[in-house]
């Protein structure tokens, strides 16, 4: 018997689960979410609560990034390691990064686009927020550190040559794309539940209250309009742009790839009602549906709607019953750790034959040296004067290598360091032409400036009737415009068309909509509206923004 722990982090909130496997039947034990103030703390209580001191934690990075390089295909596994490193290296020189400060870890793929060359996902995470992670589990075994974008894929039902996108909606948004059953893809979307959730919390006070707020909310559909009506969809204002935010990114991810048969969603934003239909109406080429796991589909005696909310955890607590991707495990074990396992090994064998039922045999040794030796004592003994041989040719050998490397080294030093006075001649030189060309760019800017002024001028005057043309095509049939005001304001210097447009519609979502597309689509710039206030039949907000 198996069993697992798994802590998702996010801001202000702990998912856990605990997995116990029996031969292959995979139950949850317990599991639940926890809105923290003190992280560390309720680290603790959960891992008592769950009496899981003694069994494998796995957990998420914390703020991993994702890039990826593409290599040639018949590359042996040394020269694939050295490519790899080399081209992270290049990664971080361009971006001024200490390459030394991070942990990195790949897997490795075909690329669709290009037969004789594979894509490497390199995903790496600050080694001091990985120390900071360990750190919190004083009291905990900690198994698995995984990017939770991976390891989500673990409790999907994904068929042979199936395409799938799994959506997880957290504090930001995550895409992974898998094809084939092997993960290409993994893209971050800024926007997600946190910005949801701190909208409400300023208004409730509560990130508790505010969570279930958006387990009692509806989104709308065209088939389902009538939930606007309902009083706990008052915060659909702020939910309905952040979806809408997501889809369109989501479509852009998905554009890159020839055929998506299903669209997984998972994480926090899975809380609201009927996310799965607002999702279906935007890729119906694909099927939407809410992530569940595998495992417990098929099982009557479990409320599966009680597990997705801890989806996240679940799949991390996979990692412990080794299911995932074992190159992407940020977690390194100790020589300590790897001999306690080694004094407290069972050596087991099956007896000859096909039916080995019954005729299992076994021994167990330890280090006491005392009495006669046994067979197997004797034979741990040779095996370790052969080791202890090995060890010290293979020293021998290191040390001549060594002194072979320390010479060559000293090449290279040499002309590392003539090398260095070459390229400070040349800095000398391009410094004097970078001066010349400062005083070049300086007379551009000018005449840019003076050009764009004047464009700018004439631009303005197809302005106002351009929005017109545009809200045309965007605007809800239910929604009426009653007012459309515009001004001048100068900041900073730059004089901006400001725009007031006054609409009124019976069915608040139509405005939120309306407000939505004009944001989403440019049309104005640092959009903002009014609440909206009830008039007869009609609910009257005021949108006002910039033209760009």
């Amino acid at each position: 018997m198996q069993e697992s722990l798994g802590i998702s982090i996010n801001n202000q909130v702990i998912k856990y689960a605990k997995l116990i496997k029996n031969n292959n039947q995979i139950d949850v034990a317990s599991f639940g979410i926890k809105f923290y103030d003190n992280l560390e703390k309720n680290i603790q209580q959960i891992i008592d609560e769950t009496n899981s001191k003694n069994v494998p934690i796995c957990i998420n990075t914390k703020e991993e990034k994702v890039s990826y390089f593409s290599i040639f295909g018949l590359l042996n596994k040394n020269d694939t390691r050295k490519t790899i490193t080399t081209e992270f290296e290049t990664l971080c020189s361009d971006n001024h990064l200490n390459a030394n400060a991070y942990e990195g870890k790949y897997v490795i793929v075909n690329d669709i686009t290009n037969k004789d060359r594979n894509r490497v996902i390199y995903i790496y995470e600050s080694k001091n927020d990985l120390e900071e992670i360990t750190s919190m589990f004083k009291n905990g075994k900690v198994k698995t550190i995984t990017p939770l974008p991976s390891s989500i894929a673990n409790i999907a039902d994904i068929k042979k040559g199936e395409n799938v996108m799994i959506i997880n909606i957290e504090e930001t948004t995550t895409v992974t794309t898998i094809l084939n059953q092997r993960i290409y893809s993994i893209d971050t979307i800024p926007n997600g539940m946190q910005e949801v959730i701190e909208k409400i919390n300023e208004k409730e006070n509560s990130y508790s209250k505010s969570y279930e707020i958006c387990k009692n909310t509806t989104i709308y559909t065209m088939e389902t309009t009538e939930t606007a009506d309902d009083p706990n969809n008052r915060y659909l204002s702020y939910i309905v742009p952040t979806l809408f935010n997501i889809v369109q990114e989501v479509r852009k991810i998905k554009d890159e790839y020839n055929k998506i048969d299903k669209i997984y969603l998972t994480g926090l934003g899975t809380a609201i009602n009927n996310i799965e239909l607002y999702f279906q109406e935007y890729f119906q080429e694909s099927k939407c549906e809410i992530l569940k796991p595998f495992f417990a589909m098929n099982n009557n005696k479990i409320n599966i709607k009680d597990y997705i909310e801890v989806n996240s955890a679940i799949a991390l607590a996979m990692e412990g019953l080794d299911y995932g991707i074992k190159s992407l495990n940020f977690k390194t074990s100790s020589w300590k750790e790897d001999l306690s396992t080694l004094l407290h090994s069972d050596v087991k064998s099956l007896g000859k034959g096909k039916k080995s039922s019954g005729s299992k045999k076994s021994f167990s040794f330890d280090w006491n040296m005392k009495g006669d030796l046994k067979p197997t004592e004797m034979w741990l003994i040779r095996c370790s004067v052969t080791v202890l041989m090995i060890v010290i040719i293979f020293s021998i050998c290191s040390a001549f290598l060594g002194n072979q490397i320390d010479a060559k080294t000293k090449d290279a030093e040499d002309v590392t360091k003539d090398t260095n006075k070459q390229i400070a001649s040349v800095t000398s030189d391009d410094n004097k032409v970078l001066e010349k060309k400062k005083d070049y760019d300086n007379f551009m800017a000018e005449l840019d400036n003076a050009s764009s002024e004047i464009e700018s001028k004439r631009s303005r005057k197809n302005q106002i009737p351009t929005l017109l043309n545009q809200i045309v095509y965007i605007i809800p049939k239910s929604v009426q415009l009653t007012k459309i005001n515009n001004t001048e304001n100068t900041v900073d210097g730059q004089t901006r068309q400001h725009i007031t447009i006054t609409a009124q519609s019976k069915k608040y979502e139509q405005l939120a909509y309306f407000k939505a597309k004009i944001k989403n689509n440019g049309y104005l710039e640092n959009v903002t509206s009014t609440e909206g206030t009830k008039e007869g039949d009609y609910v009257i907000v005021t949108i006002e923004g910039d033209l760009p």
